[in-house]
């Protein structure tokens, strides 16, 4: 992968020179920094002027400036001086009398940027408010309008909800240092672009649901470092809705992430797939949902994924691996060659992002503490996955008496083939550190997993496994026996196993 991203920063360092040639700062194109006027006319001039004389760089100094939907062009940096707040308007009807425009948006443009020090703000709870104004009138219309879903929430439907930044199928994109909050709905879309690099940048959103930090989809060539995601939605996502399509070539490290769903996320629209997917040393927090999640349930292909050097402390789970079939006409995806290492996850017993001002929806049945989980579908499993180096502290406090599933009726649980992926899509499971089903090849080496408080259930099930290598597994404690269930299981090697008990830790079936 050296050699892609390579490219990418010689493609950043010419751009940089050729964007600093000259200055196009709006106020000299008429916008006014008092917080009110609409300056969408003015920003919009200046990009245009500044892209018909070769690229340069339009500069939004310091100051409050009301925008509608801009268009970035080829050759501009778009660049917010330090005390610079982009402003989004908060008139619905400026974004489109129907399907909502990005405020940002850019389409088969090159060499093109948005740059900080500043910040773009999207004044989401006003917003919010003059869209429902609309359709209570019926100026707007919506087919999810007074619809509750089954958590009770009610919410515009997402194409009525403004993202902040939308890119698509653009080349040579920089986004660096700046600030993005308050958005409605996804925060920023690329898709289908290649050779990014996303750096230093602080994305905060919690006003309403939908709100993913970043959606990678189909893009390629993407470096994303040293940025941090406080969102209600997942943090950094990435998605392949092209059949023909492919995230591929992705690098992500020293990223800090705290969500109301998932922290990384890959695959919840998965019908071309992901490649070559590298993360590296990141930090997770507060997260309701899963620390690591990785999904194909569209057809989509998962392989070559290195995920390394993640930390997470009061996260809901810790790695999420699937592989399902939502799409009635779409054969199963593949799923294969995954490394995890040097993990360290500890989930509490309590819901872990309470308090924040939108909070992930509780599931809807009693439950204990949710294993991490890796699973396929019969006939087509999950293969060549390596756990390494990982170690969980679950919260415990698990009680019979608030749900109880018998090991003894493993094949009672549910498949949920076709079901939305999710750490909790199962329902009440006999394990509290892993659960591992339909799945081939897979190795665990120095993998950790240990309780606080109360817990009765195994520690461990694997089912329907053909290929296991479990290699120093410590399980620090287990109130009964067996601490391991193999059910199913084909070439199994256990070596250098420390289980609280010396005889009957393991039960193979």
């Amino acid at each position: 992968m050296k050699p892609v991203f390579l490219f990418v920063m010689l493609s950043v360092v010419t751009f940089k020179l050729a964007a600093q040639q000259k200055i196009y700062n709006i106020v000299a194109y008429g916008a006014k920094a008092d917080g009110k006027t609409n300056n969408t006319s003015a920003i919009q001039n200046a990009i245009d002027k500044a892209a018909s004389s070769g690229g340069g760089q339009v500069l939004v100094p310091a100051g409050k400036f009301v925008t509608g939907v801009i268009k970035v062009k080829s050759g501009v940096d778009l660049h917010l001086a330090a005390n610079a707040i982009l402003m989004a308007t908060t008139k619905r009807i400026d974004y489109g009398p129907e399907k909502a425009s990005a405020l940002i948006i850019a389409e088969e443009q090159q060499n093109i940027a948005i740059t900080g020090p500043g910040t773009i703000d999207g004044q989401a709870a006003l917003l919010l408010k003059d869209i429902y104004v609309m359709l209570k009138n019926g100026t707007l219309k919506d087919s999810e309008w007074q619809k509750y879903n089954e958590w009770g929430q009610m919410r515009p439907e997402e194409d009525n909800r403004p993202k902040l930044i939308e890119f698509k199928n653009c080349r040579n994109i920089i986004i660096k240092n700046i600030s993005i909050k308050n958005g409605l709905c996804w925060i920023q879309d690329y898709r289908s672009c290649t050779d990014m690099v996303i750096d230093s940048i602080k994305v905060e959103s919690n006003t309403f649901l939908n709100n993913d930090g970043i959606d990678l989809v189909d893009c390629k060539n993407v470096k994303l470092t040293n940025s941090f995601f406080n969102v209600a939605d997942d943090g950094i996502c990435l998605k392949s809705y092209d059949p023909k399509g492919l995230c591929e070539n992705i690098y992500i490290a020293n990223c800090r992430i705290r969500s109301s769903a998932s922290a990384f996320k890959m695959g919840t629209a998965s019908f071309g797939g992901f490649k070559k997917i590298t993360v590296k040393n990141i930090y997770v927090y507060n997260t309701f949902r899963s620390a690591v999640a990785i999904e194909t349930v569209d057809g989509g292909i998962i392989e070559d994924i290195d995920i390394r050097g993640v930390t997470a402390k009061n996260t809901g789970n810790a790695i999420f691996i699937r592989l399902g079939k939502r799409q009635a006409k779409v054969a199963p995806g593949q799923l294969s060659k995954i490394y995890i290492g040097n993990v360290k996850v500890q989930v509490p017993a309590g819901k872990p992002d309470a308090g924040y001002q939108m909070e992930g929806p509780r599931e809807l049945f009693a439950h204990n503490i949710f294993p991490s989980s890796i699973s396929g579908i019969p006939g087509y499993h999950a293969n060549d996955i390596t756990l390494e180096n990982i170690e969980i502290i679950y919260g415990g406090g698990a009680k019979k008496q608030v749900a109880y599933f018998s090991p003894d009726s493993l094949e009672n649980i549910p498949e949920k083939i076709a079901d939305y992926p999710e750490f909790s899509m199962f329902g009440e499971l006999p394990a509290w550190g892993f659960y591992v089903r339909h799945a081939d090849g897979i190795k665990m080496k120095n993998v950790k997993l240990s309780y606080t408080g109360t817990e009765f259930r195994t520690a461990c099930i694997f089912d329907d496994v053909d290929g296991l290598k479990l290699d120093n597994v410590q399980v620090a404690k287990a109130a009964s026996q067996p601490v391991i269930i193999l059910n199913k299981v084909k070439n199994q090697s256990l070596e250098r196993m420390q289980l609280p008990y010396k005889k009957g830790a393991v039960l193979i079936k």
